[in-house]
C-alpha cells in the first residue's frame, strides 16, 4: 500500500490540493485530505515533491512503433525487441496505454516500408495480443487502421476482430484529391518525402489510385457491426465533408479522426462523435500536411482527444504548451490525454481518471523553472515503473 502525498491530484473535476492518494494492490482506494493520512501510518509514504499527479495518458492513436521496428529502409528489427524497447520509450513520456496504429494497407503507397507488409503486421499484432500474458511495462492494444483499397484484406481483418486482437478499428481513405490529400501538391510533397519520383510517375500513381477498387460500403457495415458487438470502437479517418460523416456514423463509428477543416469538426461534435487531432500539430503550430489546425479546434471547442499520431513526447508537452503558452486549463487538457480518449475507446471503467476504484495508473509532473514538464515518476496499475531524477 502506497500513500501518495505533497501534490496536486489532477482529478477530471478539478485539481485537488491539501490532499493525498491511497494505494491499495492495482487500484486508488482512497482519496483523503492531508489530515487523514495518519490514518495510513503502516503505508509507504511517498512525496511527490510537488507536482501534478495525474492519470496515466491513453493514447488512441500512433503508429511510432513502426518506426522503432523499421529504423531504415533495410532494416527491420525483431519485433519482439521493438515491442519492449517501443514501451521503455512510451512509459518515460506518461503513456500508460497505447493503441498501437498498425495499418493494413494492399500495398504501401509511400514507400518500401517492411512495418506495412501483412505478413510483419500480422507478427506485430500477435506480439501485441500476447503482451497480457507476458512481461511488460504498460498497457498494449490494437488500433487496426484498413485502408479501403485493401480488397483482399478483409477476412484478416475479421479473423483479428474474431480472434480479441482488436480493440479500435479506423478506416482510412488516402486517394489523392480528397480527405488528408485533397490537395494534391501536399501529395506529391509527402511522396517526395519519402522517395525520389519523377512528375510523370507520381501522375500515374495518381491516376492508379484515383480508379483503385475499394471496398463496399456494405463490407464496411459488416464490419462496423462485428466491432460494435464486440464493444470495439470504431472510427472514422481524415474526415472532409458531413456526408461522410453522416455515412460513417449511420454504421456505428463513434470518433473522428483528424477532421480537415474546422466546419468538419464542427459538425462530428455536433453529431456527438469524439474528435481526435494530433499533439505534434500544436507543437508545430500547424497540421504537416496543410489541414486543420489542432489549436484552433481546441479554441473553437472541437478537439476532444490530442493523439501523439507519430511523436510519443508531444503528448506530455502540448498539455503543458496549451496552457503555458494560449491559456487554456491545464485539467481541461489533461482531460483530452486521459478520460476522453478512455471514454472513446471504452475504458473509462477502468482507467482515465483519479478516482477511487479505478486502476492506479499514475503520473507525477513537475515543472522546471522555465516551466519545461518533467515527468519524475510513474505508475502502472499500482505499481512504480519508472522514477527519473533531474540533477544539476
Amino acid at each position: 500500500m502506497y500513500v501518495i502525498h505533497n501534490g496536486l491530484i489532477v482529478t477530471e473535476e478539478k485539481i485537488l490540493e491539501n490532499h493525498a492518494l491511497v494505494i491499495d494492490g492495482k487500484y486508488i482506494h482512497a482519496i483523503v485530505p492531508n489530515e487523514e493520512v495518519k490514518n495510513w501510518q503502516n503505508a509507504e509514504q511517498v512525496d511527490a515533491n510537488g507536482a501534478y499527479i495525474t492519470p496515466g495518458f491513453i493514447d488512441i492513436h500512433s503508429d511510432y512503433i513502426e518506426t522503432i521496428s523499421a529504423p531504415r529502409p533495410t532494416s527491420l528489427i525483431d519485433l519482439n525487441i521493438s515491442l519492449k524497447e517501443t514501451e521503455k520509450i512510451l512509459i518515460n513520456n506518461g503513456i500508460t496505454t497505447m493503441f498501437h496504429s498498425l495499418s493494413l494497407y494492399k500495398t504501401d503507397m509511400f514507400s518500401k516500408n517492411a512495418m506495412r507488409t501483412k505478413e510483419n503486421v500480422q507478427r506485430l499484432i500477435n506480439l501485441i495480443h500476447e503482451t497480457s500474458d507476458d512481461l511488460h511495462l504498460i498497457r498494449h492494444r490494437l488500433h487496426a487502421r484498413f485502408e479501403i483499397d485493401n480488397t483482399e484484406g478483409v477476412d484478416l481483418l475479421l479473423e483479428n476482430i474474431e480472434q480479441n486482437k482488436v480493440h479500435l478499428i479506423s478506416f482510412m481513405d488516402h486517394t489523392p484529391g480528397q480527405g488528408q490529400y485533397r490537395n494534391l501538391q501536399y501529395y506529391y510533397d509527402t511522396i517526395q518525402g519519402y522517395r525520389s519520383i519523377s512528375n510523370n510517375e507520381i501522375q500515374t500513381m495518381i491516376a492508379e489510385k484515383q480508379r483503385a477498387e475499394i471496398i463496399t460500403p456494405e463490407q464496411i457495415k459488416d464490419i462496423t457491426t462485428l466491432a460494435v458487438e464486440r464493444n470495439i470502437a470504431v472510427a472514422s479517418h481524415d474526415d472532409d465533408h458531413m456526408e461522410k460523416l453522416h455515412l460513417v456514423q449511420s454504421f456505428g463509428t463513434t470518433i473522428s479522426e483528424f477532421p480537415i477543416t474546422l466546419d468538419v469538426a464542427r459538425g462530428a461534435k455536433q453529431l456527438g462523435l469524439y474528435t481526435v487531432v494530433g499533439a505534434p500539430n500544436v507543437l508545430l503550430g500547424k497540421s504537416h500536411s496543410g489541414n486543420l489546425s489542432a489549436v484552433e479546434a481546441i479554441e473553437n471547442d472541437c478537439a476532444d482527444i490530442l493523439c501523439s499520431d507519430y511523436y510519443p513526447s508531444a503528448l506530455l508537452h502540448a498539455v503543458f504548451q496549451l496552457h503555458k503558452q494560449y491559456g487554456y486549463d491545464l485539467r481541461e487538457m489533461i482531460n483530452k490525454v486521459t478520460i476522453n480518449p478512455a471514454r472513446a475507446v471504452k475504458m473509462e471503467d477502468e482507467i482515465g481518471s483519479i478516482q477511487v476504484g479505478k486502476k492506479a495508473d499514475l503520473l507525477m509532473i513537475e515543472e522546471m523553472d522555465h516551466g519545461y514538464p518533467m515527468l519524475t515518476k510513474t505508475m502502472v496499475d499500482g505499481l512504480f515503473i519508472t522514477e527519473t531524477n533531474y540533477r544539476i
